[in-house]
């Protein structure tokens, strides 16, 4: 007796090996740590007020844990062993008085290593003048969406990185 399984089997087979795959793959395999917290360079230009009230150094690292799903965000990080992106935010540009001091912006360095190994490196910036309406944001907002924009540059970084790249409006 010959059975046909046809199009609806087939696809239930296929669909079954795939998702055999991803369970039996390990945890964490490919992943890159990234601090939960990264920290302002010593001359990043950052005031205390965009420091405290701002909240970048968290912002940066979940923006880019959304955009990617290689981001497993650590409170410490692990430089010997796999994948690790150190980040930093290097400068920042943030008069007080939202869009009416005019464009903000903000740059984030990054160094990827590979069990110790540098591997990749980058610079980000992003301008931002508040978007529609920008005149009725406040400061914190508008580097918020610098930060925005540079999680999503370095996850697309991360598909493909290399050393010394540029990103976003740099």
């Amino acid at each position: 007796m010959k059975t046909r399984v046809g199009f609806v089997g087939a696809l239930l087979a296929a669909g079954a090996v795939i998702l055999m795959a991803a369970v039996s793959a390990p945890a964490g395999e490919g992943s890159v740590q990234v601090l939960r917290s990264i920290p302002f360079d010593a001359n990043s230009n950052a005031s205390d007020k965009v420091k405290s009230g701002c909240k970048l150094e968290t912002k940066v690292p979940q923006f880019l844990d959304s955009f990617s799903d290689q981001v497993e965000l650590v409170d410490t990080l692990s430089k010997s062993s796999g994948r690790v992106l150190e980040l930093s935010i290097s400068d920042v540009h943030a008069p007080g008085g939202g869009a009416f001091s005019g464009a903000k912006s903000m740059s984030v360095k990054g160094v990827l290593l590979d069990n110790g190994k540098k591997i990749g490196s980058f610079e980000a910036k992003r301008f931002s003048g508040g978007g529609v309406f920008g005149g009725y944001k406040g400061t914190c907002a508008i580097v918020g969406r610098c930060a925005k924009a540079i999680g999503k540059d370095i996850a697309t970084w991360l598909e493909n990185p290399g050393m010394d790249s540029r990103l976003g409006d740099s």
